[in-house]
């Protein structure tokens, strides 16, 4: 088909409308809604070179299945392909609640197993080299101290409260809680949670407020790149975060979060039931927060091996 032919073809409504209620109903982020975007065109540009009618209806499973070996035969990695399939998985339950598809031709779609890769963590020392690089650099004269002090409380947040970074930079003032040390996060699906952040945390939150935001009202962002400045951006942190690894002599491929990561393990080295990791870190599954059982468990062995006569 050429490109003419291709834009003359439009968009059937119900993918506008689809998006639309991701954004609006489900409130899933805009990274999310984009991505089930490009996967229903995907296909839909496939299905168009095909033959197909331009019903989403009429698709068959052998369709898929023929649309699931081209992708696999493009390059497309495991994950990749998985998180194809659940965005066009997602658009045909969608499609049969609004009567639009009778079935759904995904189901039984027999996808590539994903390689089991435990998420990477920081041990309880590397932590605490981490966190003690702003006052390192402003002890060296690199940074001054609002950005110290600001930096050293970004990270004390996404570890001490096991915050995605999304939602640290999200941080309001009025979402801190002094009195009982924690915070109110939106997460994901516009999920309410409270999260403990430490004593730790609150404390270099106290001094920050009072040297750099004392006069900030409820709704002010907390993080900013000024005193008074606008909100800190997810890319700002990330960026922040590769100074202070380099600065500790940690790996540069660690990000944000890899601090969640080691807020999670850490809990269960400690003792902390599954439960309530999985309530502090806003998970939806029981099985989502599992994996880090399997982290603990990785440890435990490899202790084991070093010191065990008949390891």
């Amino acid at each position: 088909m050429s490109e003419e032919q291709q834009s003359e073809v439009k968009e059937p409504t119900c993918v506008g409308q689809f998006l639309l209620h991701l954004e609006k109903e489900r409130r899933l982020s805009p990274r999310t809604v984009r991505n089930y975007g490009q996967a229903i065109r995907a296909i839909a540009q496939w299905l168009k070179e095909n033959g197909w009618d331009g019903e989403f209806g009429s698709v068959r499973p052998a369709q898929v299945r023929r649309y699931l070996l081209y992708s696999q035969d493009k390059g497309w990695d495991r994950r990749t392909l998985r998180l194809h399939f659940s965005g066009l998985q997602t658009f045909y339950k969608y499609l049969r609640r609004q009567g639009l598809a009778e079935t759904n031709p995904l189901t039984g779609q027999a996808l590539p197993k994903l390689e089991k890769k435990l998420p990477k963590f920081l041990t309880e020392t590397q932590m605490k080299k981490l966190l003690d690089g702003p006052t390192r650099l402003l002890a060296k004269g690199d940074i001054d101290e609002f950005q110290a002090l600001r930096d050293r409380l970004s990270m004390e947040l996404l570890y001490g409260g096991g915050l995605r970074v999304s939602e640290l930079v999200a941080l309001n003032h009025g979402d801190i809680d002094l009195g009982d040390g924690v915070a109110k996060v939106l997460g994901k699906g516009g999920k309410e949670r409270y999260c403990p952040l430490g004593k730790v945390a609150i404390e270099v939150y106290r001094v920050y407020r009072e040297r750099y935001a004392k006069g900030q009202g409820r709704e002010a962002a907390i993080l900013t790149n000024s005193p008074g400045g606008g909100r800190l951006t997810t890319l700002s942190v990330q960026r922040m975060l590769k100074v202070y690894l380099r600065e500790a002599e940690l790996p540069l491929d660690l990000t944000p979060h890899k601090l969640r990561h080691s807020f999670a393990t850490h809990l269960l080295d400690r003792g902390a039931d599954l439960r309530t990791v999985q309530e502090l870190l806003g998970h939806a599954s029981l099985s989502t927060t599992q994996v880090y059982t399997h982290l603990s468990v990785a440890r435990l062995k490899e202790a084991h091996a070093r010191a065990h006569p008949r390891a």
